[in-house]
């Protein structure tokens, strides 16, 4: 049972001295504004690249993409990228016509209707749940390689040994109340933490680009060598499965939207930001990748197994190499903040609507801090309860990790799918729903006469990607051998939630607002 919680009433002027036009926006849309507006350009782009962070995503999963494609699978970066960038566009024109927080339930709500909508949320919640655990568990990985000391539980690191996994939980679950500490004092602390944190890793992306570089020992040809240190068969599919590690990195690049409410001036700042963290990222990534085949000691099983952290040791020697994994371990820090930050807005958006259980806790903002303190205490919980799973199996774990992947590429396909459908129908130009200017009268982001093209390409690229990231094979989910059944992990994560969602989806009550909304120009 759902219960519609009470918003209060809009005011002139918010807590956080939100402007006049925005909170007027917002209210057009069918919304009081309840959320701080403090922040600029710079915070919502923050929020778009901490989400993605290369320098967190590439150290882990570099040996992922090598270790099944060679060298030549530097390719399927670009690839990757410029399939992104096609949804990218899609949500920069949606993000200036529905800036509102919550941007995925809210955006294919909008577009494909209420179940549509509601599905599209819950997968990405689901998703965002599981990545945010996964990214507090790499803490492990870095930060008793820096100081021993970090062992807590027994003696040996390893992630997959029983010591490893259970201090994995321990160091997880400090971070993950950390962030959710920072989450429920405020959008402005949040912002703030993030901004450093994001200013490190841009600095630290830097360095190990030019580190890498300078001890190049091979030329940019590198990348069209297609020989694969496992030597499978048939080289495009060993291509295609090594493009599983650009499709984990590349995502999140949306955050923007996620914080909409929380923004000054989101129709112009959220569309500009959320296509500039994909495209810093993809530019940052790409010279890593880069970097590391030409500076790599060796092209061989090894890369494939110590990947990033054994080039960088090569390269940068002990002293570095721990100054670089506390930038790291920084990076880590503030994608699982994003990623925890992002969920709870979404959660409290589909939560104001009435559309998840116990909606009117979960959608009680605190006056003092305007922040809805309930969801990041959930949210947080949540990632802890799924850390413990690592500790009885980390292929179950390792797993989850991978295939929750799977559903942000079907919560895009929600926004992305729907919204083909709506173009045929004259949308955005027809049907009165949304305004082609801002409140200044400024041109909102439009792809014009290319919009049809370039969004049916983001539909065809996300389902193939789907595909790809579901296939059951069983190299990828199940290389150890001893659990078969997780090679078909992809399609029962599919199934299973799918089942949950429509067991858990809100019956018996007419939504609170209606989908379409009549917004002032």
């Amino acid at each position: 049972m759902t219960s519609t919680p009470e918003v209060a009433p809009a005011t002139p002027s918010s807590p956080a001295g939100v402007p006049d036009a925005d909170a007027h926006d917002l209210s057009a849309l069918g919304y009081d504004q309840q959320l701080h507006r403090s922040l600029g350009k710079f915070a919502s782009f923050a929020a778009g690249f901490s989400f993605v962070s290369i320098l967190t995503t590439i150290f882990q999963l570099f040996g992922l993409g090598f270790g099944f494609g060679g060298p030549a699978f530097f390719w399927t970066w670009p690839i990757v990228y410029a399939g992104q960038f096609l949804v990218a566009l899609c949500f920069a024109e949606i993000a200036a016509r529905y800036p509102i927080s919550g941007a995925i339930y809210q955006w294919s709500r909008r577009m494909g209707g209420e179940v549509v909508g509601w599905f599209g949320g819950w997968f990405m919640m689901i998703a965002q749940i599981v990545t945010a655990a996964a990214a507090a568990i790499a803490l492990q990985v870095v930060l008793p390689s820096i100081w021993i000391g970090f062992q807590i539980i027994g003696d040996d690191p390893t992630l997959t040994t029983t010591s490893g996994a259970a201090n994995a939980v321990l160091l997880g679950s400090v971070l993950l109340v950390i962030v959710t500490a920072i989450n429920c004092v405020g959008v402005r602390w949040m912002s703030r933490v993030n901004s450093i944190g994001v200013v490190c890793e841009l600095v630290g992306v830097v360095a190990v680009i030019l580190a890498l570089f300078t001890h190049a020992q091979r030329g940019p040809d590198v990348v069209f060598d297609t020989g694969v240190p496992g030597q499978q068969p048939g080289y495009i599919w060993a291509f295609i499965v090594s493009g599983l590690m650009a499709a984990y990195v590349m995502v999140g690049f949306g955050s923007a939207g996620e914080l909409a409410e929380e923004t000054r001036d989101p129709r112009r700042v959220a569309p500009r930001t959320i296509r500039m963290a994909l495209t810093v990222s993809a530019i940052g990534g790409g010279l890593m990748l880069l970097g590391t085949l030409m500076a790599a000691p060796t092209l061989d099983e090894q890369l494939a197994t110590g990947g990033l952290p054994y080039v960088l040791d090569s390269v940068l020697g002990s002293f570095w190499g721990k100054v670089l994994l506390c930038d790291v371990a920084i990076a880590i820090f503030i994608c699982t903040l994003a990623i925890q930050t992002a969920c709870s807005r979404l959660m409290f958006s589909m939560a104001r609507d009435g559309r998840l259980p116990f909606s009117a806790q979960l959608s009680h903002v605190n006056s003092r801090t305007g922040t809805p303190i309930l969801p990041s205490i959930l949210i947080g919980v949540l990632c802890i309860g799924i850390l413990l799973v690592n500790v009885g199996n980390s292929a179950i774990f390792a797993t989850l990790a991978s295939v929750c992947i799977i559903l942000i590429y079907l919560a895009y396909l929600a926004v992305t799918g729907p919204m083909l459908y709506r173009r045929f129908q004259g949308w955005p130009h027809r049907g009165g729903d949304t305004p082609a200017v801002d409140a200044g009268g400024r041109k909102l982001f439009s792809l014009g006469r290319f919009g049809i093209v370039v969004n049916a390409l983001a539909v065809l690229y996300g389902a193939l990607m789907v595909i790809n990231l579901a296939w059951p094979r069983a190299e990828v989910f199940d290389p150890s051998g001893e659990m078969p059944i997780l090679r078909w992990a992809g399609p029962i994560c599919i199934v299973a939630t799918v089942l949950v969602g429509i067991a858990c989806y809100p019956r018996g009550k007419e939504h609170p607002r209606p989908v379409s909304t009549r917004l002032s120009a």
